[in-house]
């Protein structure tokens, strides 16, 4: 049975990977596997890659983040609305921050 604070960190990594990879789209475009490696990296956790790009599938069928063919890699970029979407996300997290700070 996992504690309180484990399903915490499940909750607010891998079943919101959405706004980790959309961070990371902000700063450059980036091909699935690289995206993978990217999150470990920058944020310190791991994700299946299946998920990433179950995710990225997902991102990209609803206009958040668009694909493109470069060099034999399928590269993704944000979208403005990506955009807008990560910004309503980190302004939600900053609020739900200072509400239990």
């Amino acid at each position: 049975m996992s504690t309180p604070l484990e399903r915490l960190h499940d909750k607010t990594t891998t079943e919101v990977l959405w706004i980790y990879i959309l961070r990371l789209l902000s700063e450059k475009a980036l091909y699935a596997y690289e995206l993978s490696t990217a999150l470990k990296k920058r944020f310190g956790f791991e994700s299946a890659k299946i998920t990433s790009y179950v995710v990225l599938y997902r991102l990209e069928s609803a206009g958040y983040v668009r694909s493109k063919w470069d060099g034999g890699k399928k590269y993704y970029h944000m979208t403005p609305d990506g955009k807008k979407l990560l910004t309503d996300g980190r302004n939600y997290l900053k609020e739900l921050a200072k509400s239990v700070d």
